[in-house]
C-alpha cells in the first residue's frame, strides 16, 4: 500500500522502484533491496523498524524523488528477504545488530556509493546509530525518529510492565498467553513460546506479541494497523526477531549508543520524537539530544510513535528536504 490517505497531503507522491534485487549476505541470507527516485540523486538508505517489520512502499515517500536516490531493503529474516523468520526452522543465530551493520556496509559498497544519508525510525534508529558510530566517514547525514537504544530501562518499560499503566486493557491481552508464575520475565517467557516448533504454540504467541505493539504505536487507535500487524506469518516473523534482539539487549553494552554519541558530532543530523510515544518514550530521544546537541531536535507535541502520524511525517519530510541539496 502507498500509506494512509492523509500522507498525500504531507509526503511525496507514491512511486515505483526503477530497480530491485537481492543482496547475497552471509550465512545463506538473501536480502531484498530496491532503488527508486533519481538514479543520479543524493543516496539515502532507509532502515526499517522492528527489528523484523520489513519495508513498505510508502517509506519511499519521505524523500523528494527528483533529488534522492532512495534505497530500501528488508533486514535479515523479514519482509521479502529469505530465509524468513516465520519458518519454524529459521536459525536466528546469525541475525544480530552487527550482522545488519555489516549488511548495510556491503550494500553501500556494492552500489559504489561513497557517502549516503542514513534514515531510521524506532529499531531503525538504533541500527542507524550503530551503523553511523561504526562507519561515521560514510554517513553524510543522519535522521532518526522514535529513538530506541535497547537499554534495559527501555525494554522493561514496554515489555515488562511499565506501559501497562497507560494501556492496562491491552496489557491484559499481552500477558494472557503467559502463566502467572512466568510473568516476572515476559521477554524470556515469550521467547520459549516463539521458538517452540509447534505452530499451535508459536503462532498465537507471535500474534499476541505483535498486537501489543500495534495497539500502542499510535496516539489514537488504528484498527487497520492492528489487523496488518497480526497477520499470522508477518506477526510470527516480527515477534521472533524482535524478541531475539531484545533477549540479547541488541548485543550492545548497556547504554552504548548514547555513550558513543560523540562520534556523531560532525554528522549533520535530525532527531524527531513524538511527545506521547508509548513504545519508545521521549526520555531516550532526550538523552540522545543531550549527548549529540549538534543535531536538530524536534519534539512533535501531538504524536505517538508511528512515522505516519501527521506531525511526525511532516517533521521527517522537512528534515529530508533540508538535507536534499547537500553533498
Amino acid at each position: 500500500m502507498s500509506g494512509p490517505a492523509h500522507l498525500d497531503e504531507i509526503l511525496y507522491p507514491a512511486i515505483e522502484p526503477y530497480e530491485t534485487g537481492e543482496l547475497i549476505a552471509g550465512e545463506g541470507n538473501r536480502l531484498y533491496w530496491e532503488q527508486s527516485g533519481n538514479p543520479d540523486g543524493k543516496p539515502v538508505v532507509f532502515l526499517h523498524g522492528g527489528p523484523g517489520a520489513g519495508t513498505s512502499t510508502w517509506h519511499r515517500r519521505f524523500f523528494d524523488p527528483e533529488r534522492y536516490r532512495i534505497i530500501l531493503f528488508d533486514q535479515r529474516g523479514c519482509g521479502r528477504s529469505t530465509p524468513h523468520a516465520s519458518d519454524p526452522s529459521a536459525d536466528l543465530r546469525h541475525n544480530t545488530t552487527w550482522h545488519l551493520v555489516a549488511d548495510i556496509e556491503l550494500l553501500r559498497r556494492n552500489f559504489g556509493i561513497d557517502r549516503w544519508q542514513v534514515f531510521g525510525g524506532s529499531w531503525g534508529s538504533a541500527l542507524a546509530l550503530a551503523y553511523a558510530q561504526s562507519h561515521p566517514d560514510v554517513v553524510s547525514e543522519l535522521i532518526v525518529r522514535g529513538v530506541f537504544t535497547l537499554r534495559r530501562s527501555e525494554l522493561e518499560w514496554f515489555y515488562e510492565g511499565g506501559a501497562s499503566a497507560v494501556f492496562p486493557d491491552e496489557w491484559e491481552e499481552f500477558i494472557a498467553p503467559i502463566p502467572v508464575l512466568e510473568r516476572g520475565h515476559l521477554i524470556e517467557a515469550y521467547h520459549r513460546r516463539l521458538v517452540d516448533p509447534d505452530p499451535a504454540v508459536h503462532v498465537p504467541a507471535g500474534i499476541a506479541w505483535s498486537k501489543w505493539e500495534a495497539s500502542t504505536l499510535t496516539l489514537r487507535p488504528d484498527p487497520d494497523l492492528v489487523a496488518g500487524m497480526t497477520e499470522p506469518v508477518a506477526a510470527t516473523a516480527f515477534a521472533r526477531i524482535e524478541n531475539h534482539y531484545f533477549l540479547h539487549g541488541g548485543w550492545f553494552d548497556e547504554g552504548q549508543l548514547i555513550a558513543k554519541a560523540g562520534v556523531l558530532r560532525d554528522i549533520p543530523g535530525t532527531i524527531v520524537q513524538g511527545r506521547y510515544d508509548m513504545c519508545t518514550p521521549a526520555m531516550t530521544a532526550w538523552d540522545l539530544h543531550r549527548a549529540w546537541p549538534e543535531a536538530e531536535f524536534v519534539m512533535v507535541p501531538d504524536a505517538g510513535h508511528a512515522a505516519f502520524e501527521p506531525g511526525i511525517a511532516h517533521a521527517l519530510r522537512a528534515a529530508t528536504d533540508r538535507f536534499a541539496d547537500g553533498e
